[in-house]
Parts: structure tokens; C-alpha cells; sequence
């Protein structure tokens, strides 16, 4: 018999679900701001990439959504939508056959509209602690390194930081680092955090926080893109991509085992032939996740400062030492 905290538990994810909100995953290690109530802001201090190959403490993450008018064989199904991977985001001169059909659409003005529908929406993943949480019913996990899922809104204002000339210390810097403060309004019915911005004091991390970095290791974020499609689901996105246009519904037969929406079941196809595990997580449901503007020449990434912080256990104990040393010496 369930207890009363696992019912308690279970009626929660329900609540959740109901409302479409997100949970931030099921071990509890993506940090959901987006469900931060309107006014409130957390502290969070950012973490360098555990790959040190990474110039950035970010990883980008690029996704295409596919709306359908409903599933095909279901009269009751209501619009629906599949998100795929642009393979664009692995950086490895890969082409996105999507993107590729649609970028010859804003020639022409009358495209526009649509090729804003069908281009890719961006993302990037960081990592870090929280420092100060005002969602009141959030469960810090064992581990306190949280991931968190950034919109362009925000993350343009963590960019225009670090092309600032002043800014002299990376900042995630273990010990002259700085907080990131991340503030939630509202603007014309939607989130908006346009006033969230970087703490003015520099702050060497607490003997609590070098102590986790100490215990668990920084996360390979790229570990936590969707996998790269294989050419058969290359194949498959085109296919999807030409039926959405098209106005078709969802085909469960023909593409289900590749890629479906978010909640929905098994696909009902072939038994026997091999399914793939592709299907991709919906993003969160935050108004922060905007959609990209037209394509313009890619600007060049931000040069930030080179990243020096240290990695591994040992290391972690030297860095132990000298915010111990710091601390005390205050």
C-alpha cells in the first residue's frame, strides 16, 4: 500500500502535468526558473563546462518544431507538435535539411511568416549552484550542481557581459567570480526577464559549494544534447517536416518509432522491425524560449575570457584550500 507521502507525490506530478508545467526532469537536476513566481528572482552562480575542449561554460542546443493538425486515424486528436534536432548545433559541418528548404524562404516577403514558423529555436544549457530559491517547493537533489535550460532573452544579456572590455574575471571563477540574478516579470501577458542581470560583487565560492565540487563532478553538457540524427532520420525529418507544411496529420505508422510528440505512446508500427530511441524532450514551458528571428549572417561567438578553472578531484581540493585560506583571512 502507497504511503501517504508517495500519494501525495503522485498527485503532484499529476498536478504538474495538468497544468503543463515542468517539472525540471526526473532527478530533479534541471533547475525550472520559469517556475519562479512573477517578481521573485534566483541567484545562481554558473559553473564551467566539466569538457574542458569547451571555450564556453554553455552549450547551445537547437531544435525545429513541426506543428500537425492532429494524428492521423484519431477524429478527436487535437494539434500537436514533434520537436527534432538541427544537426547544425553539433558544430561538425552537418547539414540540416530542414533548415537548408527554408532558408530560401525569406526572399521572398511573403514566406516570411512561415519560415519563422519552421526555423530553429535556441536554447543553451549551463550548470552551476543555486544560490537563493524562491520557488518555495523545489527539492535541492543530492547532487547541487543544477543544469539549467536558458532562452535567447536571457542569455543575450549573459553575452553582452562578457564582451564587455571592463569585465576582467571569467565569471565562474571559483574564487573571484560572480552571481547571475535571474529576474522574472511580465511583459504584453508573457515572462519576460529582461532585468535579470549579473551581481555587481565578485564572490569566492562557500567551503559548501567547493565541498560538492569536491564530491561530484561538473557535467559534460554537450552529454545533455539530443543525439545526433542518423541519415535514415535525417530522412524521416524531411518527410515530417514536407507533411506539416502540407497541412497533414501526424503519421504514428510511419514515424512514430523515430520521433513523437512528448507524452505520446509506443508507436504502432512493425513489431519487428528495430525501433530508435530518438524521440527528443519537449523544452520547458517558458515564455523565455522565443522564437529566432530571421537568418542573418552569424555573428562570431563571444570571446570570453579563458577559462581557468580547475577540474578533477585534486584540483578541487586546491581550490578547497584557497577559498578556506581566503575565508579566513577575512
Amino acid at each position: 500500500m502507497a504511503t501517504l507521502a508517495e500519494i501525495r507525490a503522485k498527485l503532484q506530478e499529476a498536478q504538474s502535468k495538468s497544468t503543463g508545467q515542468s517539472t525540471g526532469g526526473g532527478d530533479n537536476a534541471i533547475y525550472p526558473h520559469w517556475n519562479m513566481q512573477e517578481g521573485k528572482e534566483a541567484v545562481i552562480r554558473f559553473l564551467p563546462d566539466g569538457n574542458s575542449a569547451n571555450t564556453f561554460f554553455w552549450v547551445e542546443r537547437a531544435m525545429i518544431k513541426l506543428p500537425f493538425a492532429g494524428v492521423k486515424g484519431e477524429t478527436d486528436s487535437r494539434p500537436i507538435t514533434v520537436q527534432v534536432p538541427c544537426v547544425e548545433m553539433y558544430n561538425d559541418g552537418s547539414v540540416c535539411p530542414i533548415l537548408s528548404e527554408v532558408r530560401g524562404w525569406f526572399k521572398d516577403k511573403s514566406l516570411e511568416e512561415m519560415g519563422r514558423k519552421y526555423w530553429k529555436k535556441r536554447s543553451y544549457i549551463f550548470q552551476g549552484f543555486i544560490v537563493e530559491n524562491p520557488i518555495g517547493d523545489d527539492k535541492t537533489p543530492e547532487n547541487p550542481i543544477r543544469r539549467f535550460i536558458i532562452g535567447p532573452q536571457i542569455y543575450q544579456i549573459i553575452r553582452s557581459a562578457l564582451m564587455d572590455p571592463e569585465l576582467e574575471e571569467l565569471p565562474t571563477d571559483y574564487l573571484k567570480g560572480v552571481d547571475f540574478r535571474i529576474a522574472k516579470t511580465s511583459k504584453g501577458g508573457f515572462a519576460d526577464y529582461s532585468t535579470s542581470k549579473w551581481s555587481r560583487r565578485e564572490r569566492s565560492l562557500t567551503e559548501a559549494e567547493a565541498t560538492a565540487l569536491e564530491s561530484h563532478q561538473l557535467f559534460n553538457l554537450s552529454d545533455f544534447l539530443p543525439k545526433k540524427p542518423t541519415d535514415v532520420e535525417l530522412k524521416v525529418m524531411k518527410e515530417m517536416f514536407e507533411a506539416s507544411v502540407d497541412g497533414e496529420a501526424y503519421d504514428m505508422e510511419r514515424w512514430g518509432q523515430y520521433f513523437k510528440p512528448a507524452g505520446m505512446g509506443q508507436a504502432t508500427g512493425d513489431p519487428h522491425r528495430a525501433t530508435a530511441n530518438t524521440s527528443t524532450p519537449a523544452a520547458p514551458a517558458s515564455e523565455d524560449f522565443e522564437d529566432e528571428p530571421a537568418p542573418k549572417a552569424a555573428p562570431a561567438a563571444p570571446a570570453a575570457p579563458a577559462a581557468a578553472a580547475p577540474e578533477g578531484a585534486s584540483r578541487a581540493q586546491d581550490i578547497l584550500a584557497m577559498i578556506r585560506n581566503r575565508n579566513n583571512a577575512q
